[in-house]
């Protein structure tokens, strides 16, 4: 298998490359189907993929990426217009599993794959229902601690001996998930204290635990911090267009039949989406440089 693997990588170095894309963006769809039917309570297998009319969605109307713009943007049976959302889900699924395999070695890029898809999964369903589901919370945060101990190079351990290698690495895993949805957990209530309000829900502390399984406490500290800075870049270059637009901008309501609540400091705005973006920046661009600096501080220390 392996003699496989180098081969098809000497000879033919863009098949695998090309394999994981097409491989993310099938993914990408599945994805799609998941973020509306789960918070539904519905099954992801059955039915099939089918119209908001009703009528099944042919195979050749359900390519990933391509059928939207070949379709431009309407359903083939009864001409709806469907969101763009759909082809963008599977373009950035795929370009994510790209990167993991351009990244890491097979084996971590897998599980890298897992947890990016898990991540934009909990991204679209906190941005739509204001809420995570524990399968991406809990669910992830157990299956991070296991890949970890199945798959040490997720959290940099090598050793001669599997066993002490997969140990140490579910101990970083352990650490993580403990850590980062403790110092969460005390961050939204020292903001309720102060705020006299709910300033962050439940799913959220779940949902860093799980990003530190992955990532390890470092990670998680990286996605809060660095959500929170993403966050208010987001939330400054909201406020900015909005004065170029001349319109006020608006974020959805909390609950069903509310009014969308126009963008300031008392608006609702889920907080998982930026978890997920610090914990992804820092998984595959900022680990290095990161550990490093705790590593200096630590050794300061």
């Amino acid at each position: 298998m392996s003699s496989l693997y180098s081969t098809l990588s000497t000879s033919m170095p863009w098949f695998f490359p090309a394999a994981v894309f097409l491989f993310g963006a099938c993914v990408g769809s599945f994805l799609n189907v998941c973020i509306y039917r789960i918070p539904a309570g519905q099954s992801v297998v059955r039915p099939g993929s089918h119209c908001a009319c009703g009528k099944p969605i042919a195979w050749f109307d359900n390519i990933p990426i391509l059928s939207w713009f070949i379709l431009r943007g309407r359903a083939r049976c009864c001409g709806r217009p469907y969101s763009f959302r759909y082809p963008a889900i599977e373009a950035l699924t795929a370009l994510l599993f790209l990167a993991c395999w351009l990244l890491f070695p097979p084996a971590k890029a897998l599980c890298g794959m897992l947890f990016v898809s898990a991540l934009i999964c909990a991204t679209f369903i906190d941005l739509d229902h204001f809420e995570i589901p524990d399968v991406f919370t809990i669910g992830l945060g157990v299956a991070g601690v296991i890949l970890a101990c199945a798959v040490p190079s997720l959290h940099g351990q090598a050793h001669e001996i599997f066993i002490v290698a997969a140990l140490r690495s579910g101990v970083i895993a352990l650490k993580g998930l403990l850590i980062g949805s403790a110092l969460i957990l005390w961050i939204a209530l020292i903001a309720e204290a102060v705020l006299r309000k709910e300033a962050m829900g439940f799913g959220d502390v779940k949902f860093l635990g799980a990003i530190g399984a992955f990532c390890g406490w470092q990670g998680a500290v990286v996605a809060i911090f660095g959500g929170a800075l993403l966050g208010s870049a987001w939330f400054v270059l909201a406020l900015a267009w909005g004065k170029i637009r001349g319109r006020k901008v608006q974020v959805k309501a909390l609950e069903p039949g509310d009014e969308p609540a126009e963008i300031g400091m008392g608006a609702h705005v889920p907080y998982g989406p930026m978890l997920a973006a610090g914990a992804l920046l820092y998984f595959l661009v900022l680990h290095r440089w990161v550990d490093l600096y705790f590593e200096q501080i630590g050794a300061l220390l």
